[in-house]
């Protein structure tokens, strides 16, 4: 098993993004580990639960963007959807994405190039409502083989109560992570690290979607259309920052 690389002090400074991640909704639901293999980056293992591996449907919002210090007009404020699992490299726990929806093509693209990520820009947004308590809603529109327009929706209501869970609770299992993990074109492991501080989450009161997670994704992850979530998690979120990526020796 190989050691998770330090990063030198020099390159801890090299933030390549800031933004506020907001209302983060991460739905999560037990999988075969032989359905990651394929995802997997070299010397690193599956994070797992009892022996059970876990995908998490998660959207968010972007908000207050920079690259590099710098505000991109139009790419400022904006939601994201991403398919994600789990894994770790010793004691180092990170995420590993599967897909990522954004409706920035700017975004999507300088993503891709550099942290070789699986971006694809799409028409989407998102729309939260705080009264007594939270509603959200994330619509995508997503055109099918037959060119179709398919419009999927994530709804979530939770009370406005934030706390802070516990560290050996399953929310801040599938919401803290500081390491995130990629692979690029010679199939060398990329790590590249994500600094915040610790979410507050708030009860949830009721979660629906109508994804087709195998028209949306692939066909092999349609056995998710009929499984209930093994969790679900909303946390607050908060300004973040995203370093360059390195390659993990």
């Amino acid at each position: 098993m190989r050691k998770l690389k330090q990063i030198p002090v020099k390159q801890q400074n090299k933030i390549f993004l800031t933004a506020r991640w907001t209302n983060l909704v991460i739905a999560t639901y037990k999988v075969k580990p032989e359905l990651l293999e394929t995802h997997l980056p070299k010397g690193l293992l599956l994070d797992t639960i009892d022996g059970n591996a876990f995908v998490s449907l998660v959207a968010f919002d972007f908000t207050n963007t920079k690259l590099k210090g710098l505000k991109i007009p139009f790419h400022i404020n904006f939601p994201e959807i991403n398919l994600r699992f789990y894994v770790k490299n010793n004691e180092e726990r990170g995420v590993v994405f599967i897909r990522e929806f954004v409706p920035k093509f700017f975004i999507s693209l300088i993503a891709n190039r550099v942290y070789n990520e699986n971006y694809k820009c799409i028409d989407m947004k998102s729309n939260i409502n705080i009264n007594e308590n939270i509603s959200l809603n994330h619509t995508i529109n997503l055109k099918s083989s037959k060119n179709q327009i398919n419009e999927y929706q994530i709804m979530v209501e939770c009370e406005d109560k934030p706390y802070l869970p516990s560290v050996d609770s399953k929310e801040h299992f599938f919401k803290e992570h500081e390491w995130g993990f990629g692979i690029n074109n010679k199939g060398e492991t990329l790590i590249y690290r994500v600094e915040h501080p610790y979410w507050e989450i708030c009860p949830i009161i009721k979660f629906e979607h109508n994804f087709d997670f195998g028209a949306i994704y692939c066909k092999k992850w349609k056995i998710l259309n009929d499984e209930t979530p093994y969790n679900v998690t909303f946390a607050k979120g908060s300004e973040i920052k995203v370093f360059e990526t390195e390659i993990l020796r």
